[in-house]
């Protein structure tokens, strides 16, 4: 996968709360699965009373029409989508791994803003845009496509004839809607539903740096930010992009699932500027954490207006569940 898409977020993701709405058919496989978060497994030797059990979204065999005749090329089956969190779509990767002898030929992506539609027949009526054209697809494989930059709460996966599709990611920006957060009051500027991002770490030898800002509570170790044990001086380090400019009135760290891994302690500084710099503002001093904890803060905090982004330090490693920085856009 590109680094590009590597620093963009699953837009469809069931982590975000993506759904799948409808498909033309899910005869071998459900087509819940094409958008889970978890990477697609094999089982080995294991049928259900309709074929070999897969890990992903798997259509019948069409008969309706054969290869060869009139209108075949056009035969296809699709799913259709809601994306977690609506955003602008930047990249696919339609994923066909374990799918060696039954995925399709070829797919397509289209996206759509239908705010209200619930049901396949909603559909119908929505003004679908091409996010990606017609793209012949490799099997046991991770087929990335670039595509359009198109706004979507909602995107159609069309792929032809038929066969199976073991995951579904939909790479892009969220794009929040603001007027209606800023009536909410305080909310976690920090969180990636809001439009925040990881945008760079010291390390993620162990745990990738966006879980920290993921929705719900981690559900294990290796659902938070992790760096590897550090062998010389210094600290780990993790900057976050705030959703919207804003200032922070209270802090949570969320150590839960880390025991014996754990940081001995953080501090938090904060940027005003539109890009990091070397204007940091200490936020939260060095304070001593606890392993396995949920840690908030509030009255140890500065307050510093305008806040753009945010740097965890951790001292001088460690694993660290979840970031919350709650305060009121500006």
């Amino acid at each position: 996968m590109s680094d590009d898409l590597v620093n963009l977020v699953d837009l469809a993701s069931d982590r975000l709360g993506g759904r799948v709405v409808a498909a033309s058919d899910e005869f071998f496989a459900p087509k819940e699965r094409v958008i889970l978060a978890d990477a697609p497994v094999w089982r080995e030797g294991e049928y259900t009373d309709r074929g070999k059990w897969m890990d992903g979204w798997e259509t019948r065999r069409r008969r309706d029409l054969l290869p060869g005749e009139p209108g075949f090329d056009g035969a296809h089956d699709w799913c259709i989508i809601q994306l977690g969190v609506r955003g602008v779509i930047r990249g696919v990767d339609v994923e066909t791994t374990h799918f060696t002898g039954n995925f399709p030929e070829s797919c397509a992506l289209d996206a759509c803003v239908a705010t209200g539609a619930a049901t396949a027949r909603d559909f119908d009526r929505v003004p679908w845009q091409g996010a990606v054209e017609r793209r012949a697809l490799r099997g046991g494989s991770h087929n990335v496509f670039d595509a359009a930059a198109v706004d979507a709460t909602h995107v159609r996966l069309r792929i032809f004839p038929d066969g199976g599709v073991a995951r579904l990611r939909v790479y892009g920006d969220v794009t929040p809607d603001w007027e209606a957060l800023r009536r909410e009051g305080e909310l976690d500027l920090a969180a990636l539903v809001h439009g925040a991002r990881v945008i760079d770490s010291s390390d993620m030898f162990f745990g990738r740096r966006d879980n920290l800002i993921m929705p719900g509570p981690a559900r294990g170790m290796a659902d938070g930010w992790e760096t590897r044990r550090r062998r010389t001086p210094g600290h780990d380090w993790a900057v976050v992009r705030l959703g919207a400019r804003g200032t922070i009135a209270r802090v949570e760290v969320d150590t839960r699932h880390f025991k014996g891994n754990a940081p001995a302690a953080c501090s938090l500084d904060v940027c005003t500027a539109a890009a990091p710099g070397n204007d940091w503002q200490e936020l939260l001093p060095r304070t001593p954490l606890q392993a396995d904890s949920r840690h908030g803060f509030d009255r140890t905090l500065r307050s510093i207006g305008g806040a753009t982004h945010v740097r965890l330090n951790i001292f001088p490693d460690g694993g660290v569940a979840r970031l919350r920085l709650f305060g009121r856009p500006e």
